[in-house]
C-alpha cells in the first residue's frame, strides 16, 4: 500500500490513472505532445469541451504538475499551455493508449466509425 496526498493506493498506476482521469485530460495532454497551445486553439481542437470544463481540466493538470501555463507580458495577454518535464514523460504512454484504441476498434469493424484520426 502506498499513501500519497492523504490517499491510499494499492499500486502507483492508480495514482497515474487519477492524474489523467477526467473527461478531457487525455485529449488535452495528447494535443500538448505536439507543442505549446493557446487556450483558444485548444477550444478549437476540442470543440465539444465547454470553456468552463476546459479551464477546470487545465487547472487540474497544472496543479498536478503535468502542464505549464506560460503568461507572456504583452497586451493583449497571451497565455500558452505546454507539457512540463513530468508531463512529457506521459507522451509515450499516450501514444500507446491511442495505438491500443485503434487496435481495439479495428477488432470490431462493424461497430467502428472514425475518420482515420488515430492520434488526435
Amino acid at each position: 500500500m502506498i499513501t500519497f496526498r492523504d490517499k491510499t493506493y494499492r499500486c502507483t498506476s492508480e495514482i497515474v490513472l487519477g492524474l489523467v482521469s477526467g473527461k478531457w485530460k487525455i485529449s488535452i495532454l495528447n494535443q500538448l505532445t505536439k507543442g505549446p497551445v493557446r487556450f483558444n486553439q485548444l477550444q478549437r481542437l476540442l470543440p465539444d469541451a465547454t470553456q468552463r470544463m476546459l479551464t477546470m481540466q487545465l487547472r487540474m493538470l497544472e496543479s498536478d504538475g503535468l502542464i505549464i501555463r506560460k503568461v507572456y507580458p504583452v497586451s493583449p495577454p497571451k497565455v500558452e499551455y505546454g507539457l512540463s518535464e513530468l508531463g512529457e514523460q506521459l507522451a509515450p504512454m499516450l501514444t500507446m493508449l491511442c495505438d491500443f484504441g485503434t487496435t481495439y476498434i479495428e477488432s470490431y469493424p462493424d461497430e467502428a466509425s472514425y475518420t482515420n484520426q488515430k492520434h488526435s
